[in-house]
């Protein structure tokens, strides 16, 4: 039989459980991004595996809808967006707001793209971006035709963010869509 545990005991216990069953290794560039299916800001559902052999796919996690940066960002995404669409890519923001919040986020900032809602978090989890306070982290994944993940923008600055995905995708050696420079 075990012996009873002290309450610290249990909690170390416990803790190394935890931490036996976390992921080994955060997602790396290489490594084939997480599929999800989420619901977005503009009624559709969207699944990462139907891009697959298609076209590339910008993932933007940002932390809480209406908040200064994360509003800033998106306006700036928006703003920018005819010049992004420049290039074979789809591209979303994504939180773990309810999607109710993301819709009326989107409107409000003019999004003309979709804001995808991980109200369980566990895409989140699965990308790694979950931090502790139950907020996703400002990062931007950029993955390929194939799934694989080819960039992680961990020092998003939502001012620059369009500008730098365009540069980002630029340099990734993204296609450009028929009719664009």
């Amino acid at each position: 039989m075990l012996p009873k545990l002290n309450p610290i005991a249990r909690w170390l216990a416990t803790l190394c459980v935890a931490v036996s069953i976390a992921p080994v290794h955060a997602l790396e560039v290489g490594d084939m991004a997480p599929d999800f299916s989420l619901p977005a800001s503009d009624g559709n559902s969207y699944r990462l595996s139907d891009y697959r052999g298609k076209q590339a796919v910008v993932l933007a996690w940002f932390p809480k809808a209406y908040t200064y940066g994360c509003t800033i960002e998106c306006k700036s995404l928006a703003e920018n967006g005819h010049r992004i669409r420049e290039f074979d890519v789809t591209y979303f923001m994504a939180s773990v707001d309810p999607l109710l919040d993301n819709t009326g986020f989107a409107a409000e900032t003019g999004a003309d793209f979709p804001l995808l809602s991980d109200e369980d978090k566990s895409v989140a989890r699965a990308y790694g971006v979950l931090g502790d306070k139950g907020f996703a982290r400002r990062h931007t994944f950029y993955i390929d035709k194939d799934g694989k993940i080819v960039k992680i923008d961990a020092d998003v600055r939502p001012e620059t963010s369009a500008e730098d995905m365009i540069e980002n995708l630029a340099s990734l050696g993204v296609a450009r869509r028929a009719g664009s420079n």
